[in-house]
């Protein structure tokens, strides 16, 4: 049974070939972008276990999507494709350093996620259940299978993950800040940028927000801060960890591969350093290609990059 289980949508993604508005764009690549998938992807580039349960489309963009996910090493078993419903679709403008996203997700065969699709038996396998604060935004059958989930995790003892990734884009009529306060008081793990602390929690000082959550229950804590770095944290230690060079392209994805690379380092009952060090080394490499995932590490090369080795290419 996979390590890790995640729930949520990944969509098929046009990634202009060129910056600038859209409008006088004329050729995209065809990409793919989902929080949880992209977290499933790097724990297995990782050499880790990642399961993802999903919904697609029973459409061309939906076997693009299932094809690509399963080639990466993740169980795709518990995605369902769907007859009824189209596989989402983003748009990515780029242009003047920053990269805007256009969403026609409304409808999508993801949004019908519901409790009934997640499998206790499968949870149960699990060492890490993994949730964002995407998924219960995206309609009401797939709160209350996010909630499905994180009750399963209280339940069976088994610690919950969870990454705000707060997309007001999709708060369409609802403030969702206290779903996600109560989904990250109820994780044993803390996955939080510094600009969503200060959304949810009121706090951008990390040793406020650390003890914060650590006394809602939280064993460990990450803090991201993009290229100023993070701070990491567990029961006992707040650490600073300085962000790792990159030379960054595009940084959408970065923050999932940072949890990737955390989570990694828990599973491997790695020291807390190591964790946040492992977190910042993904975090930069996956801002140094277009796209989400391209450019995840592999383990050998997240090693070498931990021991302050060259890579030597043969």
């Amino acid at each position: 049974m996979p390590e890790v289980v995640t729930l949520g949508e990944t969509m098929a993604v046009m990634a202009p070939a060129e910056p600038g508005p859209l409008r006088y764009v004329h050729e995209y690549r065809l990409k793919m972008a989902g929080a949880e998938s992209n977290l499933a992807v790097g724990l297995c580039k990782l050499g880790h276990s990642a399961g993802w349960i999903s919904r697609l489309g029973e459409d061309e963009m939906g076997y693009y999507l299932l094809g690509a996910i399963r080639g990466e090493g993740v169980d795709t078993g518990n995605v369902q494709m769907d007859a009824q419903h189209r596989t989402g679709l983003m748009l990515k403008q780029t242009g003047s350093g920053e990269t805007k996203v256009f969403y026609y997700r409304e409808n999508s065969a993801a949004s019908c996620l519901s409790p009934e699709d997640l499998q206790e038996e499968y949870l149960a396998g699990a060492s890490i259940l993994y949730l964002t604060g995407i998924t219960p935004a995206l309609s009401e059958s797939c709160e209350q299978a996010a909630r499905k989930m994180a009750d399963y995790a209280a339940k069976s003892g088994i610690p919950l993950g969870f990454d705000p990734n707060i997309r007001k884009k999709l708060w369409t009529g609802r403030d969702f800040r206290p779903l996600l306060r109560e989904l990250l008081f109820s994780s044993r793990i803390a996955l939080l940028g510094l600009d969503e602390a200060e959304e949810l929690l009121g706090s951008r000082e990390p040793q406020a927000i650390a003890a914060l959550l650590r006394e809602k229950g939280a064993a460990f804590i990450a803090i991201k801060d993009g290229g100023h770095g993070a701070w990491v944290a567990d029961r006992q230690r707040l650490l600073k960890i300085e962000p790792f060079p990159c030379r960054t392209v595009d940084s959408i994805g970065a923050g999932d591969a940072f949890n990737a690379g955390f989570l990694s380092g828990i599973l491997e009952g790695r020291d807390l350093k190591s964790c946040g060090r492992m977190g910042a080394i993904a975090g930069a490499m996956a801002t140094e290609t277009l796209g989400d995932i391209e450019s995840y590490p592999s383990r050998s090369q997240l090693q070498l990059r931990l021991e302050e080795k060259p890579e030597l290419f043969r």
